[in-house]
């Protein structure tokens, strides 16, 4: 397992925090520095768990949309698409905790037709309109099946930067990745109406591998 290229700046501000503080309490606690030093062991540790790359075997796929994260899905709804589609669609959501695999990964193959980034807040990634309001960056793909899929990576409460390294007329690969975001957020993919969910609401998913739902050619 290796560590993400988007580890490197928070690893080295963890690793110079830890020394320092590790340190000052070695110097000023003597024996009652394990107190503190333990605690951020375990703290350090998990930001390098947090960054991890799993080793996953991305399939081919035509009509399969894949879950582009990994996480909880927690909505799975008809809404009205305003930004792209402009029309009714389904929304899959996923949530991710600080502890999931933060890589985002296409969830049908095509050809990238639209990309946006949006400037917002950062409400709880679980709330209903930080789909809107949030901080979030917009991607549709026009998919091998002839249909318009549209997914948004959203900020939460805690991730403050999302990263995507996609751009319109780019070749999508269901599974594959297009972008990141740092510590705790959410995933939104609108699907065609007609789109066969195979998901349900409480499913844990597994970005690049698990199946949520199935396009008609």
């Amino acid at each position: 397992m290796k560590l993400h290229k988007e580890s490197k700046g928070t690893i080295i501000v963890a690793s110079l925090l830890f020394a320092v503080i590790a340190a000052l309490a070695i110097y000023f606690l003597e024996m009652w520095s394990l107190l503190i030093i333990v605690p951020l062991l375990v703290i350090y540790g998990l930001v390098f768990w947090f960054f991890r790359v799993p080793n996953r075997d991305i399939l081919d796929h035509t009509e399969n949309v894949i879950a582009p994260v990994d996480g909880k899905v927690v909505m799975i709804k008809e809404v009205e698409e305003t930004e792209f589609l402009k029309e009714r669609a389904i929304q899959v959501s996923i949530f991710m905790s600080p502890l999931n695999v933060h890589i985002c990964r296409f969830p049908v193959s095509g050809n990238v037709i639209y990309k946006k980034y949006h400037p917002g807040k950062y409400l709880v990634a679980w709330h209903e309109k930080s789909s809107t309001e949030n901080e979030r960056t917009t991607v549709a793909v026009e998919s091998m099946t002839n249909h318009k899929v549209v997914f948004r990576q959203i900020a939460g409460y805690v991730a403050r930067r999302i990263v995507f390294y996609c751009n319109e007329g780019d070749t999508a690969k269901a599974g594959h990745e297009f972008g990141f975001i740092k510590f705790g957020s959410r995933m939104d993919i609108f699907l065609p109406l007609d789109t066969e969910i195979i998901c349900k609401i409480g499913d844990k998913t597994k970005g690049g591998i698990d199946v949520i739902a199935r396009m008609k050619d």
